[in-house]
Formats: C-alpha cells, sequence, structure tokens
C-alpha cells in the first residue's frame, strides 16, 4: 500500500525495504497482481499512473510499450524518486513526467494550471493505472477521484486497479478479513495512515461511468486485478 503526503500517512521510510517487506510477506503476488492486464495497454499512448510506489509497474509499463509516454503521481518524495530511478534502470526517464500531489484533497481538480498546488496533466491520458492505492482512501475520496478522472481522460480509457479485497463467501473470507485488518493495523502504525477499512472502489467507479469490463482473483480472493472501462 502506498499513500499520498497529508497530516498523516508518510510512507518515505518504507521507499527502500517496501519491495522485501511486500516479498517476505506475499510472496510474487502482488506483482503478478499488478502486471495481469499490462498487455491489455498495447494500443496506449498516454498513461497516467497514481500511488505506484517504488516504480515497478510505471519502469515495466514503460519498457513493455515504447511509444508510451507516462505521468506519475505519488504523495511521497522517496517514493517518487524511487520511481524515477527505476524508470531510468530500463532507459525510459525521457517518456517519464512525476508529480508530487495529495490525492485525497477535496479540493484538488486534476487538470487545473490555474494554481501550482493542482496537478497538471501534460496530456489526456487514454490509461490510468491505481495499484494498491486505494485502499489508502476512504471511499468518498476515491469516489472524488473517480469524477476527476472521468471528466480528465479520453473516451474508452482503462483504468487497470490491483487490490486487496475479502471474498463475500468461502473459506477465505475470514482469513482475508484477518490479514486486511492486520495489514491496516500495520500501515497505520508505520505511517500513520488513518483509514482502516477497504474503501467500497466499485461503487465509487462505476458512479462516475466507469465499468468493469474484466476481473481476475489471486490467492483465493484476497487480492484482484481489475479493467475499467471509461463508458
Amino acid at each position: 500500500m502506498t499513500a499520498p503526503v497529508g497530516t498523516a500517512p508518510n510512507f518515505n521510510r518504507l521507499a527502500a525495504p517496501y519491495r522485501w517487506m511486500e516479498y517476505l510477506s506475499f510472496g510474487p503476488a502482488l506483482e503478478r497482481c499488478r502486471f495481469h492486464f499490462l498487455s491489455r495497454l498495447d494500443h496506449c499512448r498516454y498513461g497516467l499512473v497514481l500511488g505506484d510506489g517504488d516504480g515497478r509497474f510505471t519502469a515495466r509499463l514503460l519498457a513493455t510499450h515504447p511509444d508510451l509516454r507516462v505521468h506519475a503521481i505519488d504523495g511521497s518524495p522517496a517514493m517518487l524518486t524511487a520511481l524515477r530511478r527505476r524508470v531510468a534502470a530500463v532507459a525510459a526517464a525521457h517518456r517519464l513526467t512525476t508529480q508530487l500531489a495529495d490525492l485525497r484533497l477535496p479540493d484538488l481538480h486534476l487538470g487545473n494550471t490555474t494554481s501550482p498546488s493542482d496537478p497538471s496533466l501534460p496530456f489526456t491520458p487514454d490509461c490510468i493505472a491505481t495499484h494498491f492505492f486505494l485502499d489508502c482512501l476512504t471511499t468518498p475520496e476515491v469516489a472524488r477521484l473517480a469524477h476527476s478522472l472521468s471528466a480528465l481522460a479520453a473516451p474508452g480509457c482503462l483504468w487497470i486497479v490491483s487490490e486487496f479485497a475479502i471474498p463475500a463467501r468461502g473459506w477465505m473470507r475470514p482469513l482475508a478479513a484477518a490479514l486486511v485488518a492486520a495489514l491496516y493495523r500495520a500501515f497505520g502504525w508505520l505511517t500513520g495512515l488513518q483509514p482502516q477499512q477497504l474503501p467500497d472502489h466499485p461503487s465509487a467507479l462505476a458512479a462516475s461511468g466507469w465499468q468493469c469490463i474484466q476481473r481476475h482473483r489471486h490467492l483465493g480472493g484476497l487480492l484482484v486485478s481489475e479493467l475499467w472501462l471509461l463508458r
């Protein structure tokens, strides 16, 4: 999980060990979740990546899509530094722009260039990616973000979402609930992250004109990869 900078959450000190913390906890499962729909973006030219943490997805996206440009926004200066370093390692820094911004702000208008504090996008995105980022927001915050993105994105824009989930039923449900609760407690302690439950991101995205066209579950439903389309 990665979160934007604000009065409480601070993910800077996790930038260096973040990858190893992830592997020790879930092995390669989170990475497989991130990359699951990567090939569906082959036709895209302008990507917006929000809260990618240390930049493994952004680097892979740029390395596998040589005609793509990406604008990456994160709230942690240290995470953005790690992201830029990974992108430079795949010789794609010239196709990357980055921005430090708190995407939880209720008065934040993506693409508004009238205020220096507002992110200004260098292009109209035709693909968006959020990997283990929406779980750092509340449902109203996800709804505001989805509404802003629907107004900014190109028609037919694809949005890849990777998230933790609690299955509705089955043997995995109690284990998933316990794991998610433990993760929130840990990240609350390590970073000051305030949300303590998963947001209802499917409802928030659907209310802003996004349609889930494909979903894949990993680890018995603990993780989901989703592909959303702007109707």
